[in-house]
């Protein structure tokens, strides 16, 4: 039994590869599991607590994902400016007389756009020996925000329930013996590791999490059914091929 949600970005989407740098201004042009997960996980603190959700945390953790993104995306080159740390100390950078520890760049960044709705279809994979370590999934959904980075809104439209998954859904963590297309778009996205536990996923336990580990945050690359149509300095519009 698969659950799909619809959303609906309400602004541009933006997520940094796993193994990219913190100046690193490359996105992925998908959700990844691992963020899809969080998203519940994060649902799931904030409604039902850290005693709940860490119960139902390794049920989150092995969820099978997989998505249905618009006909068309567009991936928006743009510079911005930030804040950085000054290497050597507090300087001061405007001439007021008072140093500070943080100084101006600029820095390369892309966005996404979605022409259309983002569904995400989710499927238990977690044997169970208690109902108390199943989560409410259809409530959880619901609760979800934002995915990507934060700012990244997504607003929730509907909830159904298929018997087998749709044609249109890739699925982001399929099995290293599933067959997959070689004409597309190459993604590598992040998933939660096998033995990854509540303590690695909280932010304030102080675990290590690390990537390509059973315990951390594991990588799979992944095709999705897109070519790019037109491109610019500005942008790069991709369409969906088929499956």
């Amino acid at each position: 039994m698969w659950i799909i949600a619809s959303f609906e970005p309400t602004s541009l989407f933006s997520l940094r590869p796993a193994n990219a740098t913190t100046s690193g201004g490359k996105t992925l042009v998908t959700p990844t599991p691992y963020a899809i997960k969080m998203a519940l996980l994060d649902a799931a603190l904030r409604i039902y607590g850290q005693p709940v959700g860490s119960v139902w945390f390794p049920f989150i953790r092995d969820l099978q994902i997989a998505i249905a993104l618009p006909n068309h995306l567009t991936v928006i080159n743009t510079f911005v400016k930030i804040l950085r740390p000054h290497k050597s100390g507090a300087k001061d950078t405007v001439g007021t007389g008072l140093e500070g520890p943080m100084g101006n760049t600029i820095a390369y960044r892309e966005l996404v756009y979605f022409a259309g709705l983002v569904r995400i279809a989710i499927q238990p994979n977690h044997k169970v020996k208690k109902l108390t370590e199943i989560p409410p999934l259809l409530d959880l959904l619901a609760q979800i925000h934002y995915l990507g980075k934060r700012g990244g809104f997504m607003q929730f439209r509907q909830v159904e329930e298929a018997e087998e998954l749709p044609e249109r859904f890739t699925k982001l963590n399929r099995g290293s013996e599933e067959p997959f297309s070689i004409h597309g778009l190459m993604q590598l996205l992040d998933d939660c590791g096998p033995k990854m536990t509540f303590a690695h996923a909280d932010v304030y336990d102080g675990k290590n999490i690390s990537v390509g580990k059973p315990n951390g945050r594991i990588l799979n690359p992944i095709i999705l059914p897109y070519r790019l149509t037109k491109s610019s300095r500005a942008y790069s519009l991709y369409e969906y091929s088929g499956a």
